[in-house]
């Protein structure tokens, strides 16, 4: 068999290697030095009127409480999971040690970056909103302080992403690899629960809010008579600023992850492996920060083109820097492989950038209303719900193959050029692309931050009909397309970081079977039974996993959403005054409605994704745990695209009717979107944006446990019944979550009251 990646060696740091990693600290530091400049700059922007503060107050209480709830109910998972990884085989103690501390910081980090994200854009969105209203230069200033405002977020990304990795390097040296898996676990674990969460919060209260408002009252989307607006604005960000955020950081930390692993392999006893994956993000902390402070509208000049125009900018600094740094740093040769480091790694990195600069322009493309695909989702609603439906549906699908394509483009490309070194090839590719997250958390948290600008101004009637509406309006339709981008850019992203822990899996496997004496020959047998049917098994149950991972993602948003129709059906019904605005509706009852079903939907979804891997492992063996993993990769990707991209076109398509096409607001072709983005809403939303995290926590789940599996499969310690012991017993987990999962009802749609109102209307 031709070997693509290479035994790990005990990587050495030198002085000079240290000196590195000590400045690349340094920059990390610096770069939350810029994060905290930026967030003073944004703080200090006017607040708008005492009617706007008084909504967001309301925001910011609702954001912050349900945060804070989440916030205990993770932390038992983290409690359970840092115990297990001291039990999970290591080298000796300190590893392990280490390991479990740093899978607390890796989930502290994630969650504090998400809470900071929720945080400011809760208070950003008004100053947004009070920017709209301030006449000459009223769009330029509303659309810096919402793109400055994700500047802050991604500032804080890479700083305490490279900062934890370059720690852990310095303390650990060549054992850092080792010990980062713990830092990645944490950080994936942690945003697959904030994605999870907060995505069921957000869309259940946004579709609640749709087809009760919308629909049934036919009134506009941030009324202040619908009870769910409240909710609806708060779940913008704890599902897109808070999940995103976390998102984004944890695929940072497990493509570096990944990267150190593979370089250590790559150049054995050198220390380069361990300094130069912390570069090229290093890099990309200085190319950020040029891409947040050039991004300033223009006259006539659409927002997305002046923010496309700020990433393909920063995008060339990167690769400029990254060749030269590829040239200065790295030795000339790999420790067994061929070919020139330097070259390997600029053509990777380049390639890595590359594909975010091509996802970029590919779902802007199919989610832009600019461009075809939306314009005909929108010209469908002229013929009703069914065929908007259908239309984006199709677009969905379409989309996800091209996306398929250019990644796997991408991931082969890197995986030609690397030769004996090809998976270190594709990691470098996806540290390239981590030198644009920096401006990719800008872009992403700009969407919320103007849509609940946005809803801001609508509920407090304080900005006229004119030039403020419509900066705020294009502002949000800017954002829908960032935000579909974003999600295009993260999943490419987990992509890379997932096939390069595939990598590691495989070299884990072989360092356990050595270690127990076994020969290379033996080694690849033992890895090469591609024909096998467990081999076959796995890749099915990887991709079935990502399917029953979505229908569990977007039956809880049904399920919540349900409820909040049931509740803010009772307000209309039963306290009066609401649709004559002289009462104020409960708008505490739905906040606290769609927090409490949100949480208790985040156990099944974290049990499945943690023990399936390991009753794959341990039942059917490495081969077809290897199986697994791939068919999740491959159906995560096509399933994550699919839904962001036929959820962004029906959300676009909607605002294109709005907008005044094909009848305008109030026609029937608004209602027939309305009902498109409502099915939308939890598709690029919830489950979506939740594989990315899904995908790279099966990966380090199945990278965690490849020794124990090796261990109890073969060699003197093997043990066959304790092995389907802990594959049963991780069936039984899974089956329980689902079956509870699934008979739970709600408590507001399963009362008598409700349904015999429901059966009345």
């Amino acid at each position: 068999m031709s070997r693509h990646f290479l035994a790990a060696g005990s990587a050495e740091l030198s002085g000079g290697d240290y000196g590195i990693v000590a400045v690349v600290a340094v920059v990390a530091l610096a770069a939350l030095v810029i994060g905290y400049l930026l967030l003073k700059e944004v703080l200090a922007a006017g607040q708008g009127t005492t009617k706007m503060q008084e909504i967001a107050k309301a925001v910011q209480e609702g954001a912050t409480a349900y945060l804070n709830r989440q916030r205990k109910t993770l932390a038992i998972f983290g409690a359970v999971v840092f115990l297990l990884l001291l039990v999970l085989p290591a080298e000796d103690w300190s590893e392990r040690i280490g390991r479990s501390l740093f899978f607390l910081v890796g989930a502290v980090f994630s969650f504090a970056i998400g809470y900071l994200g929720m945080w400011l854009a809760t208070r950003a969105n008004l100053r947004v909103a009070a920017a709209a209203r301030e006449g000459d230069g009223a769009r330029e200033k509303a659309m810096r302080i919402a793109f400055r405002t994700g500047g802050v977020v991604g500032m804080i990304t890479v700083g305490l992403g490279l900062f934890g990795a370059a720690v852990v390097v310095l303390v650990y040296a060549g054992q850092a690899p080792k010990v980062l898996e713990g830092f990645g676990f944490g950080a994936a674990l942690i945003a697959m629960f904030m994605r999870v969460g907060g995505g069921i919060f957000t869309k259940a209260a946004d579709v609640g809010a749709d087809l009760v408002g919308k629909v049934e009252q036919n009134i506009p989307e941030d009324d202040p008579r619908n009870a769910a607006t409240i909710a609806d604005n708060v779940g913008d960000n704890v599902g897109d600023c808070a999940g995103m955020a976390a998102d984004l950081f944890e695929s940072y930390a497990v493509t570096l992850v990944a990267a150190l692993i593979l370089g250590s392999a790559a150049f054995g006893t050198a220390g380069a492996g361990l300094t130069f994956p912390l570069i090229i993000p290093a890099i990309g902390v200085i190319t950020a920060v040029i891409g947040i402070y050039i991004t300033r509208a223009r006259a006539g000049e659409s927002g997305l083109t002046t923010i496309n125009r700020s990433f393909y900018i920063s995008a060339v600094i990167s690769a400029v820097l990254s060749a030269i740094a590829a040239f200065v740093f790295l030795p000339d040769s790999f420790a067994e492989a061929t070919g020139s480091p330097a070259v390997i790694a600029t053509v990777s990195v380049i390639i890595g950038i590359v594909l975010a600069g091509v996802i970029l322009w590919l779902t802007g493309y199919y989610t832009g209303t600019e461009h075809k695909p939306v314009k005909d989702v929108g010209k469908s609603s002229e013929t009703g719900a069914a065929t908007v439906i259908l239309s984006g549906i199709s677009v969905g699908f379409e989309s996800a193959v091209y996306t398929a394509l250019v990644v796997g483009a991408a991931v082969f490309g890197a995986y030609l050029i690397g030769g004996g070194v090809a998976l270190f090839a594709v990691a470098l590719a996806g540290t390239g692309l981590l030198t644009t997250v920096g401006v990719i958390v800008a872009m992403d948290t700009f969407g919320p931050v103007s849509d609940n600008a946005q809803g801001i101004a609508e509920m407090s009637g304080d900005l006229e009909e004119g030039e403020g509406v419509q900066i705020l309006t294009e502002l949000d339709a800017v954002g829908n397309t960032t935000k579909a981008i974003t999600k295009g850019i993260a999943i490419s992203t987990a992509v890379l970081a997932a096939t390069a822990l595939f990598g590691s899996y495989s070299e884990s496997i072989e360092s356990k079977l050595r270690e127990l004496g076994m020969t290379l020959t033996s080694t690849d047998l033992f890895l090469d039974r591609v024909v096998s049917p467990n081999t076959l098994i796995g890749v099915m149950i990887g991709a079935a996993v990502v399917f029953l991972f979505s229908g569990l993602a977007v039956n809880a948003v049904s399920r919540a959403a349900g409820a909040v129709v049931y509740e803010v059906r009772r307000q209309f019904r039963e306290i009066a005054g609401i649709m004559e605005g002289t009462t104020r509706p409960e708008y505490g009852k739905v906040v606290d409605l769609v927090t409490r079903d949100s949480l208790r939907e985040l156990t099944t979804p974290g049990l499945l994704a943690i023990f399936a891997p390991i009753a794959v492992g341990f039942g059917l063996g490495t081969g077809a745990l290897a199986g697994y993993l791939g068919g999740a990769i491959a159906a995560g990707m096509l399933m994550a695209v699919f839904l962001a991209n036929s959820g962004g076109a029906w959300d676009n398509a909607k605002k294109l009717v709005e907008d005044g096409h094909h009848g305008g607001k109030n026609s029937e072709a608004h209602a027939a979107t309305v009902i498109g983005d409502t099915v939308g809403d939890p598709f690029k939303d919830t489950a979506g944006p939740a594989i990315n995290p899904l995908i790279k926590v099966m990966n380090l789940v199945s990278l965690l446990i490849a020794p124990a599996v090796v261990t109890l499969s073969v060699g003197p310690d093997a043990s066959d019944p304790l092995r389907i012991a802990i594959a049963v017993v991780s069936v039984l987990i899974i089956a329980a979550a689902i079956v509870v999962s699934k008979r739970r009802g709600n408590a507001i749609a399963d009362t008598p009251s409700n349904a015999e109102a429901t059966n009345a209307s």
